[in-house]
């Protein structure tokens, strides 16, 4: 048994801290393994506490965003890939609980970027990307981000994309890698 208070006192404060810088979004992270504690116990704990917070942040409107991440940068995290966090966001049920949609984290643990994006649409809240390898900036890797913009704008996503990656060479090389890849 995990004592919520906690994370729902964190969650008032992030909410008043999200009012003071006018934004909607905020990023919780699920955590890391517990030793002796399963993965679907730690996954129930998670839609517990979230189900708990979901009316306030609801209330105030304000959207939590819980992101998988992936095994080799995030070793011993307990939620990796889409389906997780699927589940995750079906079990709280609440349209304040979405997925930070990290294309980098999604292409190393599951790839098919595109289908997995178009299944998980409905729990996307925000998408963030960067290349893979070395999480340097779209275009100097392997995914295809032109293809993948495309299928951002074609699903209807008009919220922000977060690029959280490290330039290459330099922020004025990266910034023009950007451009180039979206102009499909």
């Amino acid at each position: 048994s995990y004592d919520h208070a906690p994370f729902e006192a964190q969650i008032e404060k992030s909410c008043d801290v999200a009012d003071q810088l006018d934004c909607a979004l905020f990023t919780v992270v699920i955590g890391n393994d517990i030793p002796g504690v399963t993965k679907k116990d730690m996954h129930a704990a998670a839609i517990k506490g979230l189900k708990r917070v979901a009316p306030m942040c609801e209330k105030r409107k304000k959207t939590i965003i819980i992101e998988p991440m992936n095994p080799r940068n995030h070793p011993k995290h307990c939620l990796y890939g889409s389906a997780d966090a699927i589940a995750i966001c079906e079990a709280v049920g609440s349209p304040s609980v979405k997925i930070n949609w990290d294309l980098y984290h999604m292409q190393i643990v599951e790839g098919d970027l595109c289908m997995k994006l178009r299944e998980g649409f409905d729990h996307v809240g925000y998408i963030q990307l960067a290349d893979n390898p070395g999480r340097h900036e779209p275009g100097t890797g392997e995914v295809n981000y032109t293809r993948v913009f495309q299928e951002i704008q074609d699903l209807g996503y008009d919220g922000y994309v977060g690029l959280e990656c490290r330039p290459r060479e330099s922020d004025l090389l990266a910034a023009q890698r950007v451009f180039d890849v979206d102009q499909w």
